[in-house]
């Protein structure tokens, strides 16, 4: 049977995508008068065109048969995982289950301002939303639950209660699948609602009018999460805030970040940079949604060729500067899970592109590991052993001389150097901060 499913941004059709049966390669196609409006929303791969836009060299398992432009909606592991596990509850094999049905699943809850819309209403099942108060005890409990759950043998029909008593709870799988499944990433994270006078949480949109705020909150103490190779020890958190704390010490612009403390954990939290304060969206896509560029294939991709990215979207001349000062602190702070989802745009309504606020800047290096042993981008064609005069270089890309690329990389050396005083202030864990200050760069000067 063909799947379809029409794409809105900011209210109005953008286009339609179709998966046509036995088909493994889904077909994007813009709406005739949004072609007309000449807005860019995906300018490198796929200009505004009449034609049918089909990728079948894209990599299924990184972008799921449909073009970059939507692929970035999709949820990765965690997000993936938890509507699977709901998908299943309900007697439904997620294989059976394609990626435009999935968008559709999604609706108008995913990141950045694309929305999708089924044409008729199929027998699929449907999750009950109800927007409520949340706890995020209870979001913890039930995404370790989901996370330590495995799939039945194949014997076993889909919909048996093999499952964890708490998972086969329908309220609670709804308030999973609503909010922990719309942002990227391996971690175990929600997107919520947030009040920072009452702190609390609820798993609609923002209502602004009642002192509510879009935010994301990564979850810690997660006991059966991994992302690739490293777990989510306890004290994770902690660790990015302050990595956030010294991001924005070195000119980094990045989304506020707080930390939530409950039962002895510390969730890191962050404001969402594709939500304005009213609440209207913002049209985001990742490095390798925009390029279409494979996130899985480690060490092929070059950071310079972002600064070419970043002259065809006509984005300010300041974020190259920006990129410029992120390329630094990933290198020097050892931030090496920089892959090419973790780098992102935004467009605004008039079709002006930037350079998103960074975000996933953390402590990540496993040697010996298959992901973070190292950089997942290259810089002057390496991976590791980086040298002053490979930044300087660098720096040439961002229009910088000499002098003031090295008086960059100084500046951020010395932050990042600071990292003990951090850590002391955040109370980090003594092992992590100890492991930490043994995996920095600080000989770079």
């Amino acid at each position: 049977m063909t799947t379809l499913s029409h794409v809105r941004l900011w209210g109005n059709p953008l286009g339609t995508v179709i998966l046509q049966p036995g088909e493994r390669f889904a077909a994007f196609r813009y709406d005739a008068d949004f072609s007309r409006n000449r807005i860019p929303v995906a300018p490198l791969m796929m200009p505004l065109s009449e034609k049918p836009y089909v990728f079948p060299d894209l990599a299924l398992e990184s972008f799921h048969g449909l073009p970059g432009l939507l692929s970035n909606s999709l949820p990765d592991k965690f997000g993936t995982t938890v509507t699977n596990a709901w998908l299943m509850q309900n007697g439904y094999a997620p294989d059976a289950v394609n990626a435009v049905e999935r968008l559709r699943w999604l609706g108008n809850r995913g990141m950045g301002a694309l929305e999708f819309f089924p044409s008729t209403k199929e027998p699929r099942p449907e999750p009950r939303w109800v927007d409520r108060i949340l706890q995020v005890e209870t979001l913890v409990r039930f995404s370790n639950a989901i996370l330590a759950w495995r799939p039945p043998p194949v014997s076993q029909k889909p919909g048996d209660p093999s499952m964890e008593a708490d998972i086969l709870d329908a309220d609670a799988m709804a308030d999973m699948l609503r909010v922990c499944t719309s942002a990227g990433g391996a971690r175990a994270k929600a997107i919520i609602a947030w009040n920072p006078k009452t702190h609390e949480i609820r798993s609609g949109p923002a209502p602004v009018e009642q002192g509510f705020e879009d935010w994301l909150i990564k979850f810690d103490g997660i006991t059966q999460n991994r992302d690739k190779e490293t777990a989510d020890a306890k004290g994770y958190g902690v660790v990015e805030f302050a990595y956030y704390r010294m991001a924005i010490e070195c000119g980094i612009f990045m989304s506020e970040c707080r930390l939530l403390e409950e039962g002895g954990r510390r969730h890191f939290m962050t404001r969402r940079f594709d939500r304005l304060a009213g609440g209207e969206k913002l049209h985001l896509q990742s490095l390798a949604a925009l390029a279409h560029l494979d996130f899985n294939r480690a060490g092929v991709y070059r950071y310079e060729d972002v600064f070419d990215i970043l002259d065809r979207l006509e984005a300010p001349r300041s974020d190259a500067v920006q990129l410029f000062r992120r390329i630094v602190f990933n290198i020097i702070a050892r931030n090496q899970d920089d892959h090419v989802k973790n780098m992102a745009f935004l467009m605004d309504r008039s079709g002006n592109w930037s350079l998103s606020p960074a975000y996933d800047l953390t402590f990540a290096y496993h040697p010996g590991g298959n992901w973070t042993d190292r950089h997942q981008m290259t810089l002057s064609g390496k991976r590791d052993r980086f040298t002053l005069e490979d930044l300087v270089v660098c720096g040439k890309r961002a229009g910088l001389n000499r002098e003031t690329s090295k008086k960059i990389v100084a500046e951020i050396r010395q932050v990042v150097a600071g990292w003990p005083g951090y850590a002391e202030d955040l109370c980090v864990f003594p092992h992590q901060r100890d492991r930490i200050q043994k995996g920095l760069r600080l000989d770079i000067c």
